[in-house]
């Protein structure tokens, strides 16, 4: 099962070529790929709430290191999630593209898939060596992407998309991995998150610096000062902001993060070292500092972008917490970020689309003339804030729990501060919008395309209903705890 989904996601690329020369062919062909693939990724969902596993081997390289998948509580968690919002962001990208009469859609459309395949692989990776393969294709996958204007400017933003992430994986995390497999003899992950994979035998020192180079080579976890990307992104087309900001790429950092923190070093090896407590203040840093020049920046895009730098660290701190309550708030925050910064993106593409309008400063009374999208963009805005009944306030909720059982009260005063920020970067945007008055020339604007509007009103309702009804993927992480 997760090498036929990994497979279909991948062979959706060929109608989306053969079909390129008739647009809406092609766009039913990537609308069905991508329900196919939620479809499939639902159907292993029974069988992983009962306590079962999907795994296959699918090629033995050297003794313990082998292309291996498996379909766990954490795995299926990430997948539903990453397969459910790229549906959505396939019907988003479809109307954007279109209106915009962008240029080279099918080769955008297919490098689209390709990156979906490889967020698939992440997540149903069993060991070390086939997670590192797939967050590698993944980071080639949506450079096309990134660099889809083919400016200037977006082959430099490129260029440094590839110099962090590739640059990072191959000299921090390549190393790790082949220390990994040194050490013990093997590089798959482990049944549970209590003991990780190390034995008494390997030298704390060792262990340490494999868990050094981890934090350091994962950088589409976007910590501090491994960010510079991700700003620099932010020229590509709407569609892909959010495709990197909540589908595939800073999630399957903080996920492949997660996931070396928890089934490769396990908890009571993170205790012993007190590798958790460094994590906490690292990302507490990368938290507060984020939303300070989140505060600082006029482009919608690059707000949202140091929100999501910021944002990003929640889960880390989550997990660095060590505690039931911190690992299920941070994991959760996955999906409550997903949702909920998935439509501010698809709210700043429906914004310039309708009014070519980047700048914050600009926006004076478009709430009034776009009412739709700025709701669901205060909706977005009130979860990543943290407020009830929205997504976001399970997430603060769990993560104040940690923190208290963890006895780290500074982490408190982190959360306390950090929710005072977004407030301080979210608010201006709603209020500018909805109570100054829209200049003369404005007036005539009206709402994106359906099918711009459509996706971003059913994520904005999406990220309230989670936070009303948070059991279902709160049952999976509960899972990843037994």
């Amino acid at each position: 099962m997760p090498f036929l989904v990994i497979l279909v996601a991948l062979l959706n690329v060929v109608p989306i070529v053969v079909t390129g020369r008739n647009p809406r062919l092609r766009n039913r062909c990537m609308v069905s790929g991508a329900a196919l693939l939620f479809v499939l990724v639902a159907a292993m969902l029974p069988a992983v709430l009962r306590g079962e596993m999907f795994g296959l081997e699918i090629a033995r390289l050297l003794p313990g290191a082998s292309l291996k998948l498996r379909v766990d509580a954490m795995g299926i968690f990430f997948a539903m999630v990453a397969s459910g919002l790229w549906l959505a962001t396939s019907f988003y990208a479809i109307g954007y593209m279109q209106s915009l009469k962008e240029h080279s859609q099918t080769r955008f459309f297919a490098f689209f898939a390709v990156a979906i395949c490889a967020a698939l692989g992440v997540a149903f990776s069993a060991n070390f060596l086939t997670l590192y393969l797939f967050y590698e294709m993944l980071s080639l996958a949506t450079y096309p992407l990134v660099t889809h204007d083919q400016t200037p400017e977006a082959y430099a933003a490129g260029r440094k998309y590839l110099c962090y992430l590739l640059g990072t994986s191959i000299t921090c995390v390549l190393p790790a991995l082949v220390m990994v497999w040194v050490s013990t003899g093997s590089l798959d992950f482990a049944d549970n998150i209590r003991t990780g994979v190390f034995s008494g035998e390997v030298p704390s020192a060792v262990i340490m610096t494999i868990y050094a180079l981890c934090l350091c080579g994962f950088a589409k976890a976007a910590i501090m000062p491994f960010h510079g990307w991700l700003p620099a992104a932010m020229v590509a087309p709407t569609p892909v902001s959010a495709l990197l900001h909540a589908v595939a790429v800073v999630k399957v950092g903080v996920f492949s993060l997660s996931r070396v923190m928890l089934y490769l070093f396990g908890v009571e090896t993170m205790h012993r070292l007190c590798l958790g407590t460094a994590t906490v203040w690292i990302v507490s840093i990368t938290i507060v500092l984020a939303s300070l020049v989140a505060l600082t920046k006029d482009n919608l895009k690059e707000r949202l972008a140091y929100s999501t730098i910021s944002q990003l660290s929640y889960i880390i701190l989550g997990v660095a917490l060590l505690t039931p309550e911190g690992i299920c708030g941070g994991l959760i925050h996955i999906v409550n970020h997903a949702v909920s910064k998935i439509t501010l993106f698809f709210c700043a593409g429906a914004i310039y689309v309708a009014s070519r309008k980047k700048n914050i400063s600009e926006f004076d009374g478009l709430g009034r003339l776009m009412p739709f999208t700025f709701a669901a963009f205060g909706i977005a805005s009130l979860s990543m804030i943290g407020a009830p009944p929205a997504a976001g306030f399970i997430t603060k909720w769990y993560l104040f729990l940690g923190s208290m059982s963890a006895s780290q009260y500074g982490v408190m005063a982190v959360l306390i501060i950090s929710t005072l920020l977004n407030i301080g970067y979210f608010a201006p945007v709603v209020y500018r919008a909805v109570f100054a008055v829209p200049a003369p020339e404005d007036k005539n604007i009206r709402e994106a395309p359906r099918m711009m509007l459509i996706p971003l009103c059913v994520t904005a309702c999406l990220s309230v209903l989670l936070g009303i009804f948070p059991k279902f993927f709160m049952t999976l992480v509960e899972g990843v705890l037994k």
